[in-house]
Parts: structure tokens; C-alpha cells; sequence
């Protein structure tokens, strides 16, 4: 009898890549904020863009890692608390 594995590629681990990989694309894209205009409390855009991505790189990091976390322990449920 052969058992059906779960996919590797689900929704749930799509969005995770999404949330580690944005703020890559985002950092090496530098055409999209090489400018100095709009100006944020006296910082050239330049500088606040960056700093902002600091903030939601962390945010989605957290936001990827509990994902992660909830994903691992429904497969391990569903696999009869088999490791991986």
C-alpha cells in the first residue's frame, strides 16, 4: 500500500519565499529608490527607503518564521508526528 506524500510546494511556503525574497529584490533593485525626492522629516528618500525595509524585513522575517513553524507542525500531525 503506498502512502501519499504531502506536496512540497504549498501555499503556505509560497508565501514564505515571498516574504524572505521581497526584501531582497527590493534592496537590489536600486533604480527604484536612487532619488533624493520625496523628503521625510529632512532624510532624502534614498535614506528613509532603506531604513523602512530594515523595519518590514524583520516584520516578514517573523511573519515567515511562524508560518514555518505552524506549517511544520501541521505536517507533523498529519504524519503522525514523523520527523522530517
Amino acid at each position: 500500500m503506498s502512502q501519499e506524500k504531502p506536496p512540497v510546494v504549498t501555499p503556505v511556503r509560497v508565501v514564505i519565499a515571498f516574504c524572505l525574497v521581497a526584501p531582497f529584490v527590493a534592496m537590489l533593485w536600486v533604480g527604484s529608490y536612487a532619488r533624493t525626492e520625496p523628503v521625510l522629516i529632512g532624510i532624502p528618500f534614498f535614506y528613509w527607503y532603506q531604513m523602512l525595509w530594515v523595519v518590514l524585513s524583520t516584520a516578514l522575517t517573523m511573519l515567515a518564521y511562524r508560518l514555518w513553524h505552524r506549517d511544520q507542525r501541521a505536517r507533523a500531525s498529519r504524519d503522525g508526528g514523523a520527523e522530517r
